[in-house]
Parts: C-alpha cells; structure tokens; sequence
C-alpha cells in the first residue's frame, strides 16, 4: 500500500466534497491526484471499491438527503444544488438509491442508507503507532440525559469503532445519520452488560430517541430503554484531521485520571458511555455516566 498512492486519492476524495454541486470530470481529478485520467481513475476504484462516478452520485444523493431531512430546501432546490440536470432524473436515483422517493423521505424522515465515505488515509493513520506529543486542554461540563429509547444496531464482539466495523460494516453509520435524534446526531456507546444479549458487543451504535417513538426500527436494528442519568462531558481541543487517533487518545487519557469525588459524584458504571463522532473543528467528545455521593 503505497502512501504516495492513498494521498493522490485523499486529495480527489477531498476535491469532490469541495465541489459536489459542480461538474466533475476525470481531467479535475487527475489535476488534483497528480498522476493521468486513466491510472487516477484506476487508483481511486481500488481504495474505494467504487469507480469516480459512482462515488459521485451516491455522495450528491445522500447530501440532497440530509438537505431535505434538516428542512432546508423543496426537493428541485436539492437536484439543482446536487448538480442533477433534472427533477426527473434525481427523483429516479433518489428512488432507486433509497427505495423512497424524496418527497417521501422529506416528510416521513424514513431510516435510509446515507452513504457516508471514509478518507483513504485514515485507514493508514489506524495502523501507525501514535504518541501524544503535548499535554491537551481537556473540557469537563455535567449534563443531564433524559430517559429516552436508544435504536441501536449490535455486533457481535467489537469492543470499538473499528472491530465494530469489521464486524458490521461501516454503512450503519449513514442509516443512523438518516434518522431523527434527540441530541441532533447518531452516538456509539460501551453497554454494560445488562443492555446486551448473549453473544453480542459492547461496543455499538444508534439514536437517541423518545421514549415513545413509534416509527420505524431498521431492519436488523434494536431498541433499548435507558433512563435519566447525569453525565460528565469531556471535551479536547479542536484537531487536524490526521491527528484524530491523538486527540481520542488525549481525552480518553483525561478521563481516567479524573476523580468525579471532587463535585460529589461517583462513576456509574450502570449506564453506557457515550462517544461522539469524532469532527475536528469541535475537538473529541466522549460522556461517562455518574451518581451523587451517599450524603451530598
């Protein structure tokens, strides 16, 4: 696995997010990759497993999606901005991407499968070994969580984000991003063990919903009742994207040595830890459950 080649596709993966409303061409890309059309093209189809095309269209269809889903525009406004020549035309991949058509999924806010990609380099950043390289600022907040029904999707023994991956695939990640959630986005969560079944993870991913949500459960997916609980937030500093590993690292070091008797409270190992995605421009977030102290 040639780095030179992960950064050439890297750097056309990044182009097309910059310019999704915009004609891309095989020309554009290999202008940004550096290397010709056609060893471009074939670079990108092997560490994508999708040729620039269709990595283009699956991308312009799951951004329309969450425009339509957040109430930001009429569905002609979403073909147009997503570089669709016609309302016709999107209305027909939508359907054929989605199993729903746009109309519908505006409305309903029916689970799809978002296709959210992954960069290329990330894969070779996992496998580096990462030392901190400087002590950082860690921000600690208390907050409280209501009851509410967590829609989850289980492994099997992933006690983390890539084993869970391997395990069930990256695509839950754009179902759940489909999804309507109380805190506004989909969480990954360490269960204990009386929230899991025999022979399944710790490690799993879902939504946040009310406790009274009777819409749709995915296919394969599950649902678990957690009650109010009080949480301490923590939270790194903002980050470059290639130094997620570090800025994870850095927050989950914080949190072991932190000492919850200092404000009263007690570690409640009862109720899962949370973890948001990791997103650079707010810097790492993960949320450990506590109690009160017998007698503060």
């Amino acid at each position: 696995m040639s780095r030179e080649h992960i950064m050439a596709v890297q750097r056309m993966q990044e182009y097309i997010a910059s310019n999704l409303g915009d004609e891309i061409t095989m020309a554009d890309l290999a202008r940004v990759s550096l290397f010709s059309p056609w060893y471009s093209y074939r670079l990108f189809r092997q560490y994508t497993s999708l040729t620039p095309a269709d990595y283009i269209r699956r991308l312009r269809l799951s951004r329309s999606a969450l425009m339509l889903k957040q109430g930001e525009c009429r569905v002609t406004d979403a073909a147009f901005d997503m570089g669709f020549g016609s309302v016709d035309g999107f209305q027909r991949a939508f359907l054929k991407e989605f199993c729903c058509n746009p109309g519908e999924y505006a409305r309903t806010k029916v689970p799809i499968p978002l296709f959210i990609p992954y960069g290329v380099k990330f894969r070779e950043i996992r496998r580096e070994r990462h030392e901190m390289k400087e002590v950082q600022s860690v921000f600690v907040q208390l907050m409280r969580k209501p009851e509410r029904k967590v829609i989850l999707k289980r492994g099997r023994s992933a006690e983390d984000y890539f084993q869970y991956c391997e395990e069930v695939g990256c695509d839950v990640w754009g179902i759940l991003v489909s999804m309507d959630s109380l805190c506004g986005e989909p969480v990954c969560l360490w269960l204990p063990d009386r929230y899991r079944k025999p022979e399944t993870s710790v490690y799993v991913q879902g939504v946040e919903a009310e406790t009274d949500y009777a819409g749709p459960v995915p296919e394969g997916f599950d649902t678990i009742i957690l009650p109010e609980t009080e949480y301490l937030v923590f939270q790194g500093e903002p980050f470059a994207e290639e130094e997620y590993c570090e800025a994870i690292e850095a927050v989950q070091q914080a949190m072991d040595r932190y000492d919850p008797a200092l404000i009263g409270y007690g570690w409640d190992d009862e109720n899962p830890r949370i973890q948001l995605e990791p997103q650079g421009e707010r810097g790492y977030i993960e949320m450990r459950a506590v109690k009160k102290r017998n007698g503060t």
